[in-house]
């Protein structure tokens, strides 16, 4: 049983003039590029774009499902629809022969075997054609060879007219056409069977290297399991007792029924025993034991987990049973959320990518119009042969069919997408979602790394580590039995008591611990500032908490008192003030990452002439503190509002270059998408942080950031690598074509083989230390 997509095969509605839908029969980036030349020609058709490594269509216009299904029939490519199985992962053609290797992906496509067997048939036909010698048997192979052309390479040359007939675009197929049938037409069968034989190879290892980056989305979606065990449905129904095994204390007469994950919705109530995978994205309501959440957030060590926790769908749960309330259906988990993300970002063309998208387009055709000249002035201008006697490469035209051969830009259209999608593959295993290739190659200039403070650097629990109220004799940390600092905490908890704020929670937790949460009646008319605190009424009274900011804002006064057993360390005062007086004080302090020093020390061994800075809300003390804990910082910004944010982000740009911000608060998301590259916390970012953000680090630590930084720069240099090693081996060999010192087996050999090359250098990305 399958998991279902992360979103629909292909879905359109009238009207809308957006179609998404997945294409089967694409080879390499330039059938993607075929494609979309073909379906512009359409009339009413504004913007299409395709991307081979996802197999992803997307067109916004007026043509209808039906045109677009004609075309890309003639183009000999088909829409994948809800009703094909090749449309769901694991019935993919070949899912299964991936997972064991190149030669048992090629056995798994009908045309690949034929190419294989014709090729093993050629090399017997030939040895038994030299072994006799005589003109009949070497006949009877110049047939062999001629129908291995055309068999071998009809879908070729098919693919190659029709992309000229309705792409009107001359592609990669038609220069092997061209070449293939010409050197068939001048007597060198041998040549035109290796160039089809080789070509047709080159496009499996494409497609195969395609197939493994597609993998990424295959394997997360299968960790979600297929079935739950359900407890109570959200509207508090039992169900039927159908499985009353012995899951675990407590369990043994509960009444359960086994349904499909699919059929869970949020509120519902799930068993899961000790070493199943979670059903779903849920709460834990009642157990406790430890979790298995690498293959999801890349976590190395299981998570304890207890009545409270999240969990998340795809994770393993270790010794002990949880019932775990679901909060998210199952086409919206974790799971099938960062399938979509990989896929999203997969589809996103690195500006390496684009320039070789728009060099292909006519670099192809200006490759037929050299050769021709080449043809031309060999014949012309140097009174050489046209076609050599016995059709070898001493005529010019042989040699203008080498020149084909050997410029086809197979290995530049496929080695940049096979480079980045395994760098992006690589990172989500690790557990870091970086958005597209762009956002990964933009990773590579950044010299400036901007760190919010709060959740970032520091943990993001803050705690109460003293109260001292207006006039109060108590050391600040011993308040406890003091009804001056009692007070001061009963009326905070009343305007707090609604917000999710860090310092809200802290204060709140307080105030439980010490029985006043509900001395007083939440207060009403609440009003936050940003950055600065909050406020309410409390009866006709008017509470706040909050900054010095605030308070000045208000109008309220602290007179001559200073509550100086509060300074002198790395906490944050919070005042508390009734109507215009402030009555007291509260700290709260935020204890420093147990990882932030040693990742930004890394940090700096990984990025050469790296620049730290850290912008906080906070107040100048605590975040000089902060910052004298942690070492490595060399900028510390303190008091700033999200837009003082955005400021700093904009001057660190103009004053140092491409700039990542690191953040997890909703006060970070205008930073995070200022900033050249913005990176979120996702183990505990807020959902409009990890949306706006670039990258997303699954785990709530830093531990990714530099294997992040690491693997964009390494990324960088791989493309550079094969942009250079392709354009180098092609110049080579184009030096030996022109002269006639290439033959064309020989230059097939090196253009098939330059593809090979650089395809598994950009596949060194997958295993990435």
């Amino acid at each position: 049983m399958t998991a279902p997509q992360p979103e629909p095969p292909s879905s359109t509605a009238p009207g809308e003039g957006l179609l998404h839908a997945k294409i089967a029969g694409m080879d390499c980036g330039s059938c993607a590029l075929t494609i979309e030349d073909g379906l512009r020609q359409l009339p009413g058709v504004r913007r299409v774009s395709v991307d081979f490594t996802t197999e992803s269509l997307e067109l916004e216009g007026d043509a209808s499902r039906a045109q677009v299904e004609e075309r890309l029939r003639q183009l000999g490519y088909r829409l994948r629809g809800a009703e094909d199985p090749s449309a769901q992962p694991s019935a993919a053609p070949g899912a299964a022969a991936r997972s064991r290797g190149f030669l048992a992906f090629l056995l798994s496509e009908p045309q690949q075997r034929l190419a294989l067997a014709a090729a093993g048939t050629v090399l017997i036909a030939s040895g038994v054609a030299a072994a006799s010698g005589a003109p009949a048997v070497r006949g009877l192979l110049t047939l062999a060879l001629a129908a291995t052309v055309v068999l071998v390479g009809a879908p070729i040359f098919g693919k190659g007219l029709r992309a000229l007939v309705f792409s009107r675009r001359v592609n990669i197929d038609l220069l092997m056409t061209l070449a293939a049938l010409g050197a068939l037409a001048i007597g060198a069968a041998g040549e035109a069977a290796t160039v089809v034989l080789l070509f047709t190879l080159g496009e499996g290892l494409e497609r195969f290297s395609a197939a493994r980056a597609r993998e990424s989305l295959r394997s997360l979606l299968e960790l979600q399991p297929q079935t739950a065990t359900l407890l109570e449905r959200h509207a508090g129904q039992h169900p039927q007792e159908k499985h009353a095994h012995g899951a675990g204390p407590g369990h043994e007469h509960r009444h359960t029924e086994v349904v499909a994950a699919s059929a869970l919705e949020p509120g519902d109530l799930i068993l899961v025993k000790p070493g199943e995978r979670i059903a779903a994205d849920g709460s834990v309501r009642s157990g406790s034991s430890s979790v298995d959440e690498g293959a999801v957030t890349g976590e190395s060590l299981p998570v304890a987990k207890g009545a409270g926790d999240a969990v998340l769908a795809g994770t393993v749960n270790a010794e002990g049973a949880l019932e775990v309330e679901v909060t998210r259906v199952a086409a919206d988990s974790t799971p099938a959320r960062i399938a979509r993300l990989i896929e999203q970002a997969q589809a996103q063309r690195s500006p390496a990518e684009r320039f070789i998208d728009r060099f292909a387009r006519w670099y192809t055709p200006a490759v037929v119009v050299i050769a021709v000249l080449v043809v031309a002035a060999g014949v012309l201008a140097w009174g050489g042969p046209l076609i050599a006697p016995g059709g070898g490469s001493g005529g010019w035209l042989y040699r203008g069919l080498a020149l084909l051969v050997v410029a086809c830009p197979c290995a530049l259209v496929i080695s940049i997408p096979v480079t980045v999608v395994s760098s992006l593959t690589r990172l989500a295993r690790c557990g870091v979602l970086v958005k597209g290739g762009e956002q990964l190659d933009r990773l590579a200039e950044v010299h400036t790394i901007a760190f919010d403070k709060t959740g970032t650097l520091t943990r993001g629990r803050p705690s109460v580590t003293a109260v001292q109220a207006r006039g109060c004799e108590h050391e600040p940390q011993r308040a406890a039995g003091c009804a001056g600092c009692d007070e001061v905490i009963a009326l905070a908890a009343s305007v707090e008591r609604g917000s999710e704020h860090p310092i809200a929670h802290a204060i709140m937790e307080w105030a439980r611990s010490r029985g006043l949460a509900h001395r007083y009646p939440p207060a009403r008319a609440i009003v936050a500032a940003a950055g600065r605190g909050v406020s309410g009424q409390l009866g006709g009274t008017a509470i706040a908490v909050g900054t010095e900011a605030l308070m000045s804002a208000r109008g309220s006064t602290n007179g001559a008192y200073q509550f100086s057993g509060l300074t002198g360390s790395a906490r944050t005062v919070m005042l508390v003030a009734r109507d215009s007086a402030v009555v007291g004080a509260i700290g709260v302090e935020d204890a420093v990452r147990d990882e932030t020093r040693a990742v930004l020390a890394e940090l700096r061994r990984a990025v050469p002439r790296l620049r730290t800075a850290m912008l906080t809300g906070d107040n100048p003390r605590v975040a000089a503190e902060v910052a004298g804990r942690i070492g490595e910082v060399d900028e510390v910004r303190a008091q700033l509002l999200p837009a003082d944010k955005l400021e700093a982000i904009e001057r660190l740009r103009r004053e140092h270059g491409p700039v990542a911000m690191v953040g997890d608060g909703i006060n970070d998301a205008p930073a995070l998408a200022r900033a050249d590259v913005g990176i979120a916390m996702g183990g505990g970012a807020c959902a409009q942080a990890m949306e706006t953000a670039h990258v997303v680090l699954m785990q709530n630590d830093l531990k990714r950031l530099p294997a992040l930084l690491r693997v964009a720069r390494r990324n960088r240099a791989i493309v550079r690598e094969n942009i250079a090693l392709s354009l180098l081996l092609k110049l080579a060999f184009l030096a030996l074509a022109i002269p006639g010192f290439a033959t064309l087996w020989l230059a097939v050999v090196a253009d098939v083989g330059t593809t090979v090359l650089v395809t598994l250098n950009g596949m060194r990305m997958l295993r990435a230390r």
